[in-house]
């Protein structure tokens, strides 16, 4: 591993803060932190394989005097320092890439190929964005250890593994985040945005982003000769019905000023024309923002394909098997709503009022949430950073044309708009959270 410092990098952390503005020590680190993005970019790992990742951060802020700890939960780290009384404040970054083939064209992509633990081989991109996380993350620790001066308390920054499996930050909890490190007052994070301008700042009080559950349908059935389906229980029709079905969940069951998503990814069944199979199999994606609506959507599915079996006559030992996927669920990502307010506000002091916008929530997923769920002393806050030129924008409208969008293996940010605007943002947020004296 091997990390390059330019000599404009390293004076910069040398010099009085007072010399500088926090805009000018971020633009001097930005040659320096470049070369790392572009090495994270080169070099993608997958969930819980972010072994070399992990390596850079933990490296990084060592040489900036905190006390890192990893392994934790996996492959996460932990870089503790502190700087007399005050608040705690984490902030977090995720360090997965994704199982997509990168199609950008640029120099520097992503050639790494490999074979997933279901036996399937792949390429790996960061087509999140994660690797502008993890650089916004090194450049903040950086100007955290070069404005001491400034800030009183203690700073607590994770690098977390497999954000993508929604399992990441649950395994660093469980491997004592808050028991053997200390516990935040404060929790902050961002996201880059593929569906907003480069450099902009969007913020949303309250319900961010999504529940997100993976359930699994196996239908049974009874196969027989295509040709007879008079003699079989045809698990396709069924399954088919079982499809149709779960759209009334979310049309007919959930109030139309609450939001909800039943998606039915995959439908897997049969290997040849003539043959009637004995088994089809569902795969979902279910979102929802509170505990309740999720709760309902996940014991609708139970109840529509054990309905739907009954009805086409399977008896008691072929009815469908439900599972959801509890180890990769996501939970909701809830932004503090008057801390939000507070920190947009701020920005918006700080970046001016055309950078820094409000935005609804969405349906995607995160597992930041899980930092503030359970306790609700913990004030959180993830904002979004725009990745797409204006100019870019501007042409697509014009052309009618659709942007590629997070997970998509053209997605391209405009990395030093979000590094930059990002380590900026995670920077003086963190700095006016612990005030000095």
């Amino acid at each position: 591993m091997r990390i390059l410092w330019t000599g404009v990098a390293a004076l910069a952390l040398t010099m009085p803060a007072a010399a500088q503005s926090l805009g000018d020590q971020v633009q001097q680190q930005m040659p320096s932190l470049m070369t790392i993005y572009k090495d994270l970019h080169a070099n993608p790992e997958l969930s819980f394989m972010e072994v070399r990742s992990a390596g850079i951060l933990a490296t990084e802020a060592r040489k900036l005097g905190f006390d890192v700890t990893e392994k934790v939960g996996g492959t996460g780290v932990v870089a503790v320092m502190k700087n007399g009384p005050g608040p705690v404040v984490l902030v977090r970054a995720d360090m997965d890439g994704l199982p997509v083939t990168e199609q950008t064209g640029l120099p520097g992509a992503s050639k790494v190929r490999v074979t997933t633990k279901e036996g399937v081989e792949t390429g790996v991109m960061h087509a999140c964005g994660h690797d502008t996380h993890m650089t916004s993350w090194i450049g903040t620790a950086r100007l955290m250890a070069a404005n001491k001066d400034k800030w009183s308390g203690t700073l607590v920054m994770i690098g977390q593994p497999a954000e993508e499996r929604g399992a990441g930050a649950r395994m660093m909890l469980e491997d004592g985040l808050y028991t053997r490190f200390p516990k935040p007052q404060y929790a902050l994070a961002f996201h880059d945005a593929a569906q907003f301008p480069a450099g902009a700042i969007g913020y949303t009080p309250g319900y961010a982003l999504a529940n997100v559950d993976s359930v699994d349908i196996l239908v049974k059935g009874v196969g027989g000769h295509g040709a007879y389906p008079q003699a079989t229980k045809d698990p396709i029709v069924l399954a088919s019905r079982i499809v149709t079905a779960l759209q009334t969940l979310v049309s007919r069951e959930i109030s139309p000023l609450d939001s909800a998503v039943v998606t039915v990814g995959s439908f897997h069944a049969g290997a040849k024309h003539n043959i009637i199979p004995d088994e089809a199999r569902l795969q979902l994606t279910v979102r929802s923002y509170t505990d309740e609506v999720r709760n309902h959507l996940l014991d609708g599915i139970a109840r529509v394909a054990k309905g739907e079996a009954i009805a086409a006559g399977l008896p008691d030992d072929k009815l469908p098997v439900v599972s959801v996927e509890k180890d990769e669920f996501t939970p909701s990502t809830f932004n503090t709503p008057d801390f939000t307010e507070d920190m947009a506000a701020f920005l918006t002091t700080r970046f001016g009022d055309k950078r820094v916008i409000k935005m609804p929530p969405v349906m995607g997923g995160e597992d930041f949430g899980r930092f503030s769920r359970d306790d609700k002393d913990i004030k959180s806050l993830i904002i979004w950073v725009g990745g797409v030129p204006q100019a870019e924008l501007d042409a697509a409208k014009k052309e009618g044309r659709t942007l590629p969008s997070l997970h998509s293996p053209f997605w391209a940010p405009d990395a030093p708009a979000v590094i930059s605007t990002a380590t900026e943002a995670l920077t003086s947020m963190a700095m006016k959270l612990m005030p000095k004296g």
